[in-house]
């Protein structure tokens, strides 16, 4: 065997193998270290002064430890995603439940009317309600609400609600988050979705019409 190819042989470093924790800045350069990584087979390499790593699965399932780059994605079946609905309207808020619009600013006493309610093409969970109102009485309780009407049926089911105790700021928003539900506000697919609110009474408006500004913000089930 000659000098250089001996001399190349022993200047790259050899495969190692380690458990959980493996000490990857003892890499030399060249060399290569196979290591578990949380229950993932991960393969580093130094070159150049830089380790470089690539993680195996056995069961298909990838984990990319920070962010990924793409210049073009395309799912083949399923992922999961946030989608965010507007709900608002102008009213001189009743002491009675009233259905907040999906689409255009007309809210409605029934969710059997087209605006009020929203056909999920997939499952869904509302994650935020986030309201911002323009009130003359920040003081009156106001009880929001998630309905639903499985496929199939006509019966307005109440899937969770909140109590909004706390007093609210003029023009100031206010969240309320999916573990402040009493239950969790889950939409199966094909089922149509309803918002609710339900003022304890007529003070917070005092007779007058006022903006309420709302975005709903759901993890969605996307699956084709």
């Amino acid at each position: 065997m000659s000098r250089n190819i001996r001399r190349l042989i022993n200047s790259v470093e050899q495969p190692q193998t380690f458990s959980d924790g493996a000490p990857a800045s003892s890499l030399q350069e060249g060399g290569t270290l196979v290591s578990l990584d949380k229950g993932r087979l991960a393969v580093r390499r130094k070159h150049k002064g830089i380790v470089f790593k690539s993680t195996m699965s056995r069961d298909g399932n990838e984990i990319i430890d920070k962010k990924l780059t793409t210049n073009e994605l395309e799912y083949k079946r399923k992922f999961v995603d946030y989608r965010t609905f507007i709900h608002n309207f102008d009213d001189d808020l009743p002491a009675s439940k009233i259905y907040m619009p999906w689409q255009g600013t007309g809210e409605q006493s029934t969710s059997s009317s087209p605006t009020t309610a929203y056909l999920t093409p997939f499952k869904m969970i509302c994650e935020k309600l986030i309201v911002r109102f323009e009130a003359s009485d920040l003081t009156v309780n106001i009880t929001f609400g998630v309905e639903r009407k499985d496929n199939g049926d006509n019966t307005a089911d109440v899937v969770a609600t909140y109590n909004y105790t706390s007093s609210f700021v003029n023009n100031t928003v206010a969240v309320i988050n999916n573990s402040d539900w009493s239950a969790s506000p889950v939409i199966p697919a094909n089922g149509l979705a309803s918002l609710t609110i339900t003022a304890a009474s007529t003070d917070l408006t005092d007779g007058d019409t006022y903006n309420f500004f709302v975005t709903s913000v759901w993890k969605t089930f996307i699956e084709i």
